[in-house]
């Protein structure tokens, strides 16, 4: 703790003295002529805009940027709802986010990595977090030296509001859903010449209804054929989620910015379950029935503060730092009890208590400069602490009252991480052709301490990133891209842990000490094409990995499985995403994307099955939007996605279609109803498939939904207009 206070005290002491030090400014770079409506691709990497709106897709050297202003279902919904319309972004029944069919993707909030998106919270997160803060989601799935490799599949960048007017501004808002659900907040400024104070609050609670229904067959040798398993699951509960920012700028003249940033989440879970076991063996004759019911109980709290300085000493020119401190801490409880039918046994029953505390420290600190002939060079400095504290404990007996604590249920696990990184890029004009390339260098440390199980080990490693990314003009609406890089997936603190956990008769988890990091090659081309508010994306990628890090179930007996991660081996990802945004006739706009990937795995390590498994899969997404009047606004959109290969079987495909309408009764104040999953087509179906081991597990709940609410803004004068910039469709038309 005293090491994080000391590193953070530094770099914030060394922020103000940094301009002292500083080299004289360089002769700025030339600028593009003034009357340019658009920047010529050659002459600068920053976003190809559209003149009037918001431009609905931003595109630079090394990303895209998706404006979310006017998706209704970000209005209402979570922030796994807004990523569900983004192309080649896959969210789950559990929120897990996939880029391309890659699960191993970062996120982050304003360009920094948060905790909330880490471990075996995130989908929870994703699916809790209101959406209607976010205003951009960028897509960067070859990120450039300047980003963390983390994440093979890339990094989604969550870009929040921050346009602030002068005096005193604003917002209210409140929603209101079927089964219960509600959602509100609010966000408050003010903004003087010198001073921005800001702040936000909101309050979310979802209400779910849960059915699990899983077959499992495994093959027993002993006699000679196949026991099956039939469990079927049926939960209900809910989750409230508060959460709360504030932050303070401080812009003492035009060169000098600092800032300080607080950021709150609460979530509290609660449910419960009735589940239905029915064992037979090979026969056919009844093995093993009873009925498990129970509940979960979760409270997570999640603190970040950020400081922040920069200082400009001419265009391009410029020093900067920050320092984040993030500390969460999770406690889970599930007890069960155990109603055995067959044989007829007394009652059993089970309670697991899980503690998990976590402390994320970064400090980092970029330098960039103007040199001759447009040239730019950045250079930096990042480091990294995590430390995360696992604890484990429960209790068995025939009754609560007479249960008992259990070592087999009772584990504690330390895991501390340390990551130094320098990294540097070079961007340069050639004519048309822009070129951007960088070096990262990571040293990584890593220690892991199974105190229960006096098992102590390290993995540290050091690589080295590149990456390279062109930009080449071909006229003033077309531009071809290509980029490389090299990315790094690594293990979960929780993947390393080796204690046999126990999280109920049918399923076990186990981590692994010896696990390394997934490294992945990727390679893309693009082409642009945007002229009177048409813009059309196409990108063909390649990725070639190692190492790869995945989920493999083996059979422990009498139907039980153990889940544990390993380096399955090589994979390899090929496909082509295409996007289209445009204007139609009658004030009608449209968003289109697809993805069409094939991907192979290499299994040969797992000991079962082929070696090699491919198979291709096709996924898009689409909405319409309708401007009827100035002031009533209809947006249908849906998406599918397809079937997904895993390392012993696949995911079956996917979809869900969503309705809204919004209406403006003045300027400050709008009426919005939405409608999720109108054709209750969202699902969870996932099949394995090999030689000795078969389970079909089949998911579905309430998703549908129905939320109608209000926003209001107040103060700043005469307000913007809420989102009616078309989203993702091109522009109002003229």
């Amino acid at each position: 703790m005293r090491k994080r206070l000391l590193l953070c005290a530094a770099a914030a002491l060394a922020a103000p003295v940094a301009p002292a030090f500083a080299q004289p400014p360089a002769k700025p770079a030339p600028k593009p002529p003034a009357a340019a409506p658009v920047k010529p691709a050659g002459a600068t990497v920053e976003g190809i805009t559209v003149n009037g709106t918001a431009p609905p897709v931003r595109t630079s050297i090394d990303r895209k940027s998706y404006s979310v202003t006017s998706d209704l279902q970000a209005t209402t919904g979570s922030i796994s709802d807004a990523l569900r319309n983004i192309p080649s972004v896959e969210v789950d029944l559990q929120g897990n986010v996939s880029l391309r069919g890659d699960q191993n993707v970062t996120i982050m909030i304003d360009g920094k990595p948060s905790g909330l998106f880490r471990g075996e919270g995130k989908g929870q997160a994703l699916q809790s977090l209101p959406a209607d803060q976010i205003e951009r989601v960028e897509v960067i799935t070859n990120p450039s030296a300047e980003f963390k490799p983390e994440g093979t599949a890339g990094i989604i960048n969550l870009i929040t509001k921050k346009t602030h007017k002068a005096g005193v501004t604003g917002s209210m808002r409140a929603n209101i859903g079927t089964d219960s659900r509600g959602n509100g907040g609010i966000s408050a400024a003010y903004a003087s010449k010198q001073i921005t104070l800001s702040g936000d609050a909101s309050y979310r609670r979802d209400t779910f209804r849960q059915v699990f229904d899983d077959t499992r067959a495994t093959f027993d040798p002993a006699l000679g054929g196949f026991r099956s398993l039939s469990d079927v699951t049926r939960s209900r509960g809910k989750v409230d989620i508060v959460t709360g920012r504030t932050g303070l700028d401080f812009d003492p003249d035009a060169k000098t910015h600092a800032g300080a940033q607080l950021r709150y989440q609460g979530v509290d879970f609660h449910n419960s379950f009735v589940e239905t076991v029915d064992r037979t063996l090979p026969s056919g004759a009844p093995d093993t029935s009873y009925l498990r019911t129970g509940g979960i109980s979760q409270r997570r709290r999640d603190v970040e503060g950020t400081a922040s300085y920069s200082y400009k000493f001419g265009d391009d020119h410029e020093f900067s730092a920050s320092a984040t401190e993030e500390w969460q801490t999770d406690h889970r409880d599930r007890p069960a009890l155990y109603r055995f039918s067959d044989p007829a046994v007394p009652n059993a029953y089970d309670e697991n208590k899980v503690h998990n505390t976590f402390w994320r420290t970064e400090a980092k600190a970029s330098y960039s400069t103007p040199l001759p002939g447009q040239a730019k060079l950045k250079l930096g400095y990042e480091f990294d602490e995590d430390d995360n504290d696992y604890g484990n404990s429960g209790v068995r007996g025939p009754s609560a009252v007479l249960a008992s604590p259990d070592p087999s249920l009772t584990n504690l696990f330390n895991f501390d991480q340390t990551i130094h990184s320098v990294w540097t890029t070079y961007e340069k004009p050639f004519g048309d052709l822009t070129v951007l390339a960088g070096l990262r260098l990571e040293a990584v440390r890593i220690d892991l301490d199974q105190i229960t199980q006096s098992v102590r080990a390290s993995n540290d490693y050091d690589r080295a990133y590149p990456s390279l990314h062109l930009a080449y003009k071909l006229t003033d609406a077309q531009q071809l891209t290509a980029s490389a890089s090299r990315r790094v997936q690594r293990p979960q603190p929780y993947d390393f842990n080796p204690f046999l956990q126990y999280l109920d008769p049918q399923n076990y988890r186990q981590g692994n000490p010896n696990l390394k990091p997934q490294q992945t090659d990727s390679y893309e081309l693009g082409y642009q094409y945007r002229k009177n508010g048409t813009i059309l994306l196409a990108t063909a990628y390649y990725r070639d990995g190692k190492d790869a890090v995945n989920d493999v179930t083996r059979d422990l007996g009498a139907g039980a499985f153990l889940t544990t991660r390993a380096n399955i081996g090589s994979f390899r990802t090929a496909g082509l995403e295409l996007v289209a945004n445009g204007r139609l006739p009658h004030r009608l706009s449209y968003n289109l994307s697809s993805n069409f990937l094939w991907n192979e795995i290499d299994g040969s390590g797992l000991g079962f099955g082929s070696s090699d498994r491919s198979g291709y899969s096709v996924s898009g997404r689409a909405s319409l939007n309708w401007q009827a009047t100035s002031k009533d606004f209809f947006q249908v959109s849906g998406f599918v996605n397809g079937r997904r290969l895993t390392p012993q079987g696949y995911a079956k495909p996917y979809g869900m279609l969503n309705l809204g309408y919004r209406h403006k009764l003045d300027e400050r104040l709008s009426f919005v109803m939405t409608v999720q999953d109108a054709a209750k087509t969202f699902h969870d179906y996932r099949v394995i498939d090999t030689p000795a081991l078969k389970d079909v597990v089949r998911a579905h709940g309430n998703f549908r939904g129905v939320y109608v609410g209000f926003s209001y803004a107040f103060g700043g004068g005469r307000p913007k207009d809420p989102g009616f910039d078309f989203g993702q469709g091109g522009g109002p038309p003229s």
